[in-house]
């Protein structure tokens, strides 16, 4: 049950009584909102009706504010009603309105938050990496990113795909390829020497040629380049592919659909010239000449007639070329017939999640949607920025087993895959990352993922404490909202209140495609929790378990287990366990 929604419609209802009590017809209420207010000590809910319906409808914003409290005034649930500046409306709610609360909490235990299915297929794209090494710090941080917006979309309501693409086709896997049989000859007893310029140099390929040489043992060197190649490419590609997802794997990530870039190429007539054909049809592409580009040409500039797609008239800059001058497809084409394919799939909404050095993409692949789809799909690009790795302050040296940078694999062997997956969605993806492997390893209020998590192991205590003092837990969530009554302490009803921003900020979180929030809410969420734990030190009547009044102590277990519930549930959106010990 989201409080905010629920009190978004008492609003909208009592706004359009006071307009019928004011011979008003027809109003825009859509801009409504409830929300919590920037100060809690101003109340629980605080809504903005008034502001925004004052002036189109010819009102002062304080004198219809005052309308309206009134009609609040009269909802059994509303404790106070103040109007605050020129015309916020502050609602404080009654005790019994969140001990009700808590109830609901209670029953849904789980699916507290849960939205109900919207109808909506999403498509979540993330990592992609070329399959030509082994997946470094800057995908790890665009893995937990988009494998945390899915999991969001998914309990918000919407049907996801996980989906990596993998870039298959193109030179670079041909580059691939060279480099594996020069580490293949190497297996096989040649020295090989100094890696040439241009081949990927990193000691992970020395494993891939060693399985070369002992699948083919000496076959591949009596062939030429044009024979072996193909068979050294699809050997390379597999072997990268199952490192990636074992590196994945051991991240807490498994997408559902790894797509290859080489099938759009297939076929007597490839899906990439279908869809060119398509939005050739629709007049969206054309032969032309592209002005040369603002600022030094690039070397590899043509002044030419070429196949382009019309984007610009979809929002692009410019138009984009579809085919090269020796007849293969751009890049760029191969993005239109992915789209175009995730669009036949049924997907009405395209994220992909790239790397900040990808910016350029964002005005490209949303005029891609624009002319394939029209207004029936959108694109969503989140930038990530680079994650820089510290050690005690000072910068993490380069990984030898990749030749060139930490891998994915290097961070979550050290410190484990809670920490690596909470601290790259703490801080808003579109800003730098400063990772410290010392700092989320220990056990302080200072490591986010400790505290959080310590938060959880707490309450799994505290239900062990009250069982070995003989109070039966296992019916807590069972309670009626009468029994819950007795919590009158205003640090637990605070924690009510803490607990009931949890489906409003998943519905926000998933909406605005910022996982960020999540780990923020759950921060403060513990820290309402421990230092609610920590007055009952001070204060002995304040205690969790007290075995002298055992009704009072029911009800506090159950806000216990409802704080529980909801940091494991929050930690299980964003791929981290939840203790039950802190070991």
């Amino acid at each position: 049950m989201n409080i905010f929604a629920d009190f978004e419609q008492r609003v909208a209802r009592t706004v359009r009584a006071t307009l019928d009590g004011l011979g008003i017809g027809e109003a825009d209420l859509s801009r409504i909102a409830v929300e919590p207010p920037r100060d809690a000590a101003h109340g629980d809910l605080a809504t903005n009706a008034a502001m925004v319906l004052a002036k189109p409808l010819g009102q002062k914003p304080r004198d219809l504010a005052e309308r309206i409290a009134e009609g609040l005034r009269a909802d059994g649930d509303v404790a106070a009603v103040e109007i605050a500046g020129p015309g916020f409306i502050n609602l404080r709610l009654e005790r019994s309105f969140w001990t009700r609360h808590l109830h609901d909490i209670l029953r849904l235990g789980a699916d507290y938050g849960r939205g109900t299915p919207t109808g909506h297929r999403l498509n979540v794209e993330y990592v992609s990496a070329n399959p030509t090494g082994p997946l470094h710090v800057g995908h790890c941080r665009g893995a937990v990113v988009g494998d945390t917006i899915a999991n969001l979309a998914a309990f918000a309501g919407d049907e996801v795909a996980k989906e990596y693409y993998i870039n298959d086709a193109g030179e670079q896997v041909n580059v691939l390829a060279r480099s594996t049989m020069l580490r293949y000859r190497e297996a096989l007893g040649e020295t090989i020497g100094e890696i040439p310029a241009g081949l990927y140099p990193g000691d992970y390929l020395k494993t891939v040629g060693a399985a070369l040489a002992i699948r083919y043992k000496r076959e591949l060197l009596d062939m030429d380049e044009a024979a072996w190649l193909p068979i050294v490419r699809s050997y390379a590609i597999a072997a990268m592919m199952m490192g990636i997802r074992d590196d994945l794997k051991a991240l807490g990530i498994q997408q559902d659909v790894f797509f290859s870039e080489r099938t759009l190429h297939e076929g007597d007539e490839s899906r990439i010239q279908t869809a060119i054909a398509d939005l050739r049809e629709r007049g969206f592409v054309y032969e032309g000449r592209l002005p040369p580009p603002k600022g030094q040409l690039p070397e590899d500039w043509e002044d030419r007639e070429q196949t382009l797609l019309r984007s610009t008239d979809v929002g692009d800059d410019v138009d984009r070329p579809l085919v090269k001058s020796d007849g293969a497809y751009t890049y760029f084409a191969a993005d239109v017939a992915y789209f175009a394919d995730k669009f036949a799939r049924g997907f009405d909404e395209m994220v992909y999640v790239l790397g900040a050095d990808h910016g350029g993409y964002v005005k490209r692949l949303e005029a891609v949607a624009k002319a394939v789809a029209g207004e029936k799909a959108t694109v969503d690009v989140i930038l990530c920025q680079l994650v820089k790795l510290f050690r005690d302050g000072e910068p993490v040296r380069m990984s030898k087993r990749a030749g060139e940078f930490v891998t994915l694999r290097d961070v979550v062997d050290e410190v484990g895959r809670d920490a690596v997956r909470f601290m790259m969605l703490f801080r808003k993806s579109d800003a730098p990352l400063d990772f410290d492997f010392r700092k989320v390893t220990e056990q302080s209020k200072d490591n986010p993922v400790f505290y959080v998590q310590y938060a959880h192991a707490r309450t799994a205590s505290i239900m062990r404490q009250a069982t070995g003092e003989g109070i039966d837990v296992g019916n807590i969530a069972e309670l009626d909202a009468k029994a819950l009554d007795l919590l009158t302490d205003e640090g637990e009803i605070a924690l009510v209140r803490k607990l009931a921003e949890f489906p409003r900020l998943v519905q926000a979180a998933a909406a605005s495609r910022e996982p960020h929030r999540l780990p923020f809410y759950l921060y403060d969420l513990a820290q309402a929790f421990h230092a609610q734990y920590n007055r009952g030190k001070d204060q002995t009547d304040l205690r969790f378990v007290r075995a002298e009044a055992r009704d009072l102590t029911l009800a506090r277990l159950a806000l216990v287990r409802a704080v529980g519930t909801v940091v494991a549930s929050g930690l299980g959106l964003t791929g981290v366990s939840a203790p039950d010990e802190m070991r």
